[in-house]
């Protein structure tokens, strides 16, 4: 295994926008990242095994929740911190950070803002330390990108709700202990309800074969007259506003997160660029190859910035949701054109287990799909602009 050599390019000094905490906080997860994932992430790619080793150290670096308060075991971390820990979790790999910001976005979140007080203490702590492992079904089979029709239903039985229907592409769904599920009611309207492993007609069958996130447990959410206690039904909001409020959570986190995956493509390109030669001289000293690396850099500053402004706004609660489709968006899309162009700079090396760029490449073609696809996100933008749907 190649010894981690990232650098991190700051090419505007962005760093003297972070606070002291910022920083330790971020360089706190990349060393994690370069002793706990760089080591094994290709094997475990290759494999399609997601690492579970790594969940206690995730936890132990506040990578569950760190904006949770510290009663609910959270770290009681802003915005940017939890940006640059899905920044440097992502920087490792896309599916690593998929669990993380699944267990903080789309699990813990939920429950801290719409469940009970007892849910907060029954859960929340042990999601922190990874003792527990969530998952958030919303996406259907044939209910996507208009989860306003989702099907999944439950039904008020008196002393419980029954509940019946199925999600797909669930990250951490094989082995997670809870399930954030969102359903209809018999007046058809949307509620969240905390579905635990165990519980009768409820399975997570996995999904294989898949090209993209290899390295984490993507499956299904299947529920066949599923008895859910009345308690385990967050009461705090109902209705689509309440799954769509943790996906803003998540698509924050990802426009961070997708920095990460680019910094670490144009990183590598760079390295090799400068080491590689042609004709007696560095590729690095070539017009083309200039070019390209130019691009990125600056693509990547543009990311940082972007994501930068947003954090600050996340933190005065003033970011709305079309400003954060637009930041997953462009970040996103930027950091699969970088990796693309990085994996030419490498030749044939670039297709290799032996570098990250391949890999960033096929993860990303996830990124950018799901939490709201490429398409939809630029007709979010659309419609918050000229104040005409499109959908």
């Amino acid at each position: 295994m190649k010894p981690d050599q990232f650098q991190s390019p700051d090419y505007y000094n962005l760093d003297e926008l972070l606070s002291d905490e910022h920083k330790m906080v971020r360089d706190a997860t990349r060393e994690f990242v370069k002793r706990e994932v760089s080591p094994i992430i290709e094997e475990a790619a290759q494999k399609a095994e997601f690492p579970k080793q790594l969940i206690k150290g995730l936890a132990e670096i506040g990578a569950f929740g760190p904006y949770i308060p510290e009663e609910y075991g959270g770290a009681g971390l802003d915005q940017i911190s939890y940006g640059l820990i899905m920044q440097e979790i992502e920087r490792g790999d896309s599916g690593i950070r998929s669990t993380a910001s699944v267990q903080s976005s789309l699990v813990m979140y939920p429950i801290f803002k719409y469940g009970t007080e007892e849910q907060k203490k029954k859960f929340l702590p042990k999601l922190a330390t990874g003792e527990l492992i969530g998952c958030f079904g919303l996406t259907e089979p044939d209910h996507g990108s208009n989860p306003a029709g989702m099907t999944t239903n439950f039904k008020d039985k008196g002393d419980h709700y029954l509940l019946n229907g199925a999600k797909m592409w669930i990250s951490n769904s094989p082995f997670a202990d809870i399930a954030i599920v969102w359903a209809k009611n018999e007046e058809g309207r949307i509620h969240g309800l905390i579905v635990e492993r165990g519980m009768d007609g409820f399975s997570t069958p996995e999904t294989h074969n898949k090209w993209s996130l290899r390295a984490s447990a993507t499956g299904e959410l299947i529920f066949d007259n599923v008895k859910v206690p009345k308690e385990n039904l967050m009461p705090g909001k109902s209705g689509l506003g309440a799954p769509l409020g943790c996906l803003d959570s998540a698509r924050y986190g990802i426009a961070w997160g997708a920095i990460g995956a680019a910094m670490d493509c144009y990183d590598t390109a760079l390295r090799y660029a400068k080491e590689r030669e042609q004709f007696g001289v560095p590729i690095a000293s070539k017009q083309l190859q200039q070019k390209k690396l130019a691009e990125m850099i600056t693509e990547i500053t543009k990311a940082q910035l972007l994501a930068w402004r947003l954090g600050t706004l996340r933190n005065e609660g003033k970011a709305t949701s079309a400003q954060i489709s637009m930041a997953k968006r462009n970040n996103v899309e930027m950091a699969i054109k970088i990796a693309r162009e990085a994996r030419q700079v490498l030749g044939g090396m670039g297709i290799t287990g032996e570098y990250s760029i391949m890999r960033h490449m096929m993860n990303l073609e996830s990124v950018i799909t799901y939490e709201g696809t490429h398409d939809i996100h630029l007709l979010i933008t659309g419609l918050d602009i000229t104040g005409h749907s499109a959908f």
